[in-house]
């Protein structure tokens, strides 16, 4: 399979990058800045599968990044598989609203809800070619409205919007056989989930790929599920 990652430079990113690989697949790692620095893991993923993986430069913030991005993988492939919208940020934690900075919160819908919708409207094109199509956006629990909470504003409120755009997209594509999944990767050890989380990044990466490799019979009303493949509650 042909894989898109956003964010593939750390934390989960990298792991599905890297279990990705070790599956067989063609990996397009895409990075914000793809600096010496911010590829420093990639580079070693490079060493180790160099005919499976490309490292692209790729700003879900910015359109023109993501259509030159897609102009890329066009030229060297003539379709993808999967699209893994990973790129997300956590910003404005614990403060209550009348303490929220606005621009944070614009940031924060731009990136984590409008980055994906960005990079789906220009690879869907890929995608509509290949095989066994999937779109896994990376939500959370937080995107929940039967089980919200106070505080993480700005991230709560992008990845509800992200499960409603992964519902729409299911709607709009299922006539195609594309699977669509808004994915909550569970309490990870990464930058984001610290490092008293519960489960291991390598872990979800697995799950994920079980499920955008059909091994896993999805049984769920919604599309927002868990890496397991378990219904979310919405």
């Amino acid at each position: 399979m042909n894989i898109l990652i956003t964010g593939a430079n750390r934390g989960l990113g990298y792991h599905l990058a890297k279990v990705g690989l070790e599956r067989g697949h063609f990996i397009f790692a895409s990075v914000r800045a793809s600096t010496p620095q911010a590829i420093q893991q990639l580079e070693q993923l490079k060493n180790d599968f160099p005919q499976n993986i490309e490292i692209i430069e790729l700003d879900v913030s910015c359109e023109e990044s993501v259509k030159r991005a897609a102009q890329i993988v066009a030229e060297n492939e003539q379709h993808l598989d999967s699209i893994i919208n990973n790129a997300g940020i956590l910003l404005e934690r614990d403060k209550q609203i009348e303490e929220l900075n606005i621009d944070e919160v614009t940031r924060s819908l731009d990136i984590n809800t409008i980055g994906p919708i960005r990079v789906i409207k220009h690879f869907l094109a890929l995608l509509e070619k290949g095989k066994k199509q999937s779109i896994i956006n990376i939500s959370s629990e937080a995107g929940s409205l039967t089980n919200a909470y106070s505080g993480d504003f700005p991230y709560g409120l992008s990845k509800a919007a992200l499960n409603m755009l992964s519902e729409k997209l299911h709607v709009a594509l299922k006539d195609k056989d594309i699977h669509v999944y808004s994915i909550h990767p569970g309490w990870m050890k990464t930058d984001m989930g610290g490092n008293k989380a519960p489960t291991e990044p390598s872990d979800t990466a697995k799950g994920i790929f079980e499920i955008i490799e059909r091994k896993l019979e999805i049984q769920s009303q919604y599309v927002f599920i868990d890496y397991k493949g378990q219904p979310m509650t919405i």
